[in-house]
């Protein structure tokens, strides 16, 4: 299995800050693995809400494959940082990686999702609109390839 490949924090520019529940932990006292992916979803809702990128409070893309790699266990009831970084611009798709850790703390997890711009009305991707591209780039600095 590949493991996600994750830029170091002092190259990821954008963060978000978030609170885990205590109702989030599972029976073993640590954070349930299902809820990073809700904070993965929810930094990139911010992400792109600050951007400019939602329409109508909506992602503009699906989700087609997310890893994750756990550090070390999390627990409920406390603030976390959501590092995001989009770190690869295609035609059709893009790639983020991602990166959770108590408020000063040492990492928990670390994730990367394939995304793939979709069209509601044909039920098929599509290739990525140009503001979107441009908005993604520019903020990155990245290169669409």
């Amino acid at each position: 299995m590949q493991t996600p490949t994750v830029p170091p924090s002092g190259e990821i520019k954008t963060r978000y800050r978030a609170h885990t529940r205590w109702s989030d932990e599972d029976n073993q006292k640590v954070l349930n693995n299902a809820v990073y992916l809700t904070l993965f979803e929810e930094a990139r809702h911010a992400y792109f809400s600050e951007l400019g990128l939602m329409d109508a409070n909506q992602f503009s893309f699906v989700l087609a494959q997310t890893n994750v790699r756990f550090l070390r266990p999390g627990t409920g009831g406390v603030d976390v940082i959501v590092e995001i970084v989009t770190t690869a611009l295609g035609n059709s798709s893009f790639s983020q990686a991602y990166r959770v850790a108590p408020e000063g703390g040492e990492a928990w997890a670390e994730g990367e999702a394939l995304l793939v711009a979709w069209n509601n009305e044909t039920r098929a991707k599509q290739p990525i609109a140009p503001i979107f591209r441009a908005a993604i780039a520019a903020h990155e600095g990245l290169e669409p390839r």
